[in-house]
């Protein structure tokens, strides 16, 4: 493996319910907002909250679950990604739906420091509830921006209950997101 760029940032960008679900029963995911349009992006800069495309031009690679692969691979429409790397934690076959998908077995860390090789200079989009939740326990994770979606879900695929230990975090900023979200820009506190 060759150098890691020590400048990149290991960045989670995820969209949780209010009672702090990622997914509901089934990995259902109705309940998301649908994608951005002019309005919320505009709203987004003028309440200074990270737009997932603006979000995406920072990244270099991605690293994620193979459930939230097989979620993302569902969804109809254009490959979210682009030609952007993405390494699918898995230790199951995985048939590409992509050249530019890899699946990759290991630990956290391994997963990771693949992701952050081919992401350069950039940073590594890290996504998928489990995936997530080790990186936290590992100290993996940079920076964290969630995007509270007011819904009550009662059940689902939690985004952190399943952390091993006790993790503090820095807020870094807040702003509203359209005209109905609440974003949360955190750092662990180390």
């Amino acid at each position: 493996m060759g150098s890691i760029p020590t400048d990149s940032r290991v960045r989670v960008y995820i969209a949780c319910s209010l009672d702090g679900f990622i997914a509901g029963p089934g990995d259902d995911l109705s309940w998301l907002p649908q994608p951005d349009t002019e309005s919320k992006v505009d709203s987004a800069r003028d309440s200074g909250a990270l737009e997932f495309g603006s979000f995406l031009d920072q990244v270099g690679a991605l690293a994620m679950g193979r459930r939230t692969y097989d979620a993302v691979t569902a969804f109809d429409g254009v490959w979210p990604y682009g030609e952007r790397p993405v390494f699918v934690a898995t230790h199951r076959a995985l048939e590409p739906t992509t050249l530019n998908v890899r699946g990759v077995a290991g630990d956290i860390s391994e997963v990771i420091a693949a992701a952050r090789e081919a992401a350069g200079e950039k940073d590594v989009y890290l996504d998928g509830g489990a995936l997530i939740r080790q990186a936290v326990d590992a100290g993996l994770v940079d920076e964290i921006t969630v995007t509270f979606v007011p819904v009550l879900l009662g059940q689902g695929v939690s985004l952190f209950a399943g952390v091993t230990k006790r993790h503090a975090l820095e807020l870094v900023g807040h702003s509203r997101f359209g005209s109905n979200l609440l974003q949360l820009h955190l750092r662990p506190n180390r």
